[in-house]
C-alpha cells in the first residue's frame, strides 16, 4: 500500500479497558490502574492529534460504572476532577476543543461547572476535537434524544415526519460530530458494552488484547493499519 493510498480515520473511538486487570496483575489497588490509564489517554491524544486524527472519543466513566464500589467511583471521579482542572493550559497550548458526553446531570455540581468551564473555553479551538464520554450509555443518550423529538413534535416546532436519521443524529451527544471510523477496545473484550451504538453503525472495529496502561502510539498505529486492510462499502459493493 503506497503512502498516497493510506487513510488516517477522521474520527476514533476507544472503549478503554483493562486498567483493574493491569493493576491486579501487579499487585496494586485498582485506583493505580484507572490513574495510569488516564496518563495513557493524555499521550494518545497527542499521538492521534499529531498522526492526523481529527476527532478522538473516549469511554471514561458508562451508566453501568455506578454500581462499581464507592471507593472506586469516587476515585474516578477525582481523577476526572483533576483533568479538568489541569487541561485547560494543555487545551489551549495544543489547540484542543473538549467536548463531555453522557448525562451530566446526576454529576457532582462542581464537576459539572468544571466541564461546563472547559467546554466553553475550549470551544473555539480548531485542533483535535477530544470527546470524554461520562455518564454515558448509548441507550440512555438515544432516550434523551428521542425525548427531545417527541417535545419539539408536541410543541409543534418538528413534524413527525420530518424525523431522519440527520434529525435523530442532531438529537445525540455527538450531534455536529462525524461518526467514528474505527472503533478500538482494549484488553482482549471484543463487544461494544453500550457505547456510541447509533454513531458506529458503519465503524470499523478493532480488538486489542494489551490493556488500556499499556495501549501506546504503536498500538494505535497497528489500529490505523488494520483499519486501512478494510474495504469500507456501506452496503454497496468493491468498485
Amino acid at each position: 500500500m503506497s503512502d498516497k493510498e493510506y487513510r488516517i480515520p477522521a474520527h476514533v473511538a476507544i472503549i478503554m479497558d483493562g486498567n483493574g486487570r493491569w493493576a491486579k496483575k501487579r499487585g496494586l489497588p485498582r485506583t493505580m490502574g484507572h490513574a495510569q490509564g488516564a496518563k495513557v489517554v493524555e499521550q494518545i491524544l497527542e499521538d492521534a492529534d499529531h498522526m492526523g486524527i481529527r476527532y478522538l472519543t473516549v469511554y471514561a466513566f458508562s451508566t453501568e460504572n455506578w454500581a462499581r464500589p464507592d471507593s472506586e467511583v469516587t476515585a474516578l471521579m477525582n481523577l476526572l476532577r483533576t483533568y479538568m482542572k489541569t487541561s485547560l493550559a494543555k487545551c489551549a497550548k495544543n489547540n484542543v476543543r473538549i467536548r463531555v458526553i453522557g448525562d451530566k446531570t446526576r454529576l457532582d455540581e462542581d464537576l459539572q461547572k468544571a466541564i461546563a468551564h472547559l467546554e466553553e473555553e475550549t470551544k473555539n479551538n480548531t485542533g483535535i476535537g477530544f470527546q470524554i464520554a461520562i455518564n454515558y450509555g448509548a441507550r440512555d443518550e438515544m432516550r434523551r434524544g428521542i425525548q427531545d423529538l417527541a417535545r419539539k413534535v408536541a410543541d409543534g416546532t418538528l413534524k413527525p415526519e420530518d424525523i431522519d436519521e440527520a434529525a435523530i443524529s442532531g438529537s445525540l451527544d455527538t450531534a455536529g460530530i462525524p461518526d467514528p471510523d474505527l472503533l478500538i477496545r482494549t484488553c482482549g473484550e471484543e463487544r461494544i458494552s453500550n457505547f456510541l451504538l447509533w454513531q458506529i453503525a458503519y465503524s470499523e472495529l478493532y480488538f486489542t488484547d494489551k490493556a488500556w496502561p499499556d495501549f501506546d502510539k504503536e498500538e494505535l498505529e497497528k489500529a490505523i493499519d488494520a483499519f486501512n486492510h478494510r474495504e469500507r462499502r456501506y452496503g454497496g459493493l468493491v468498485s
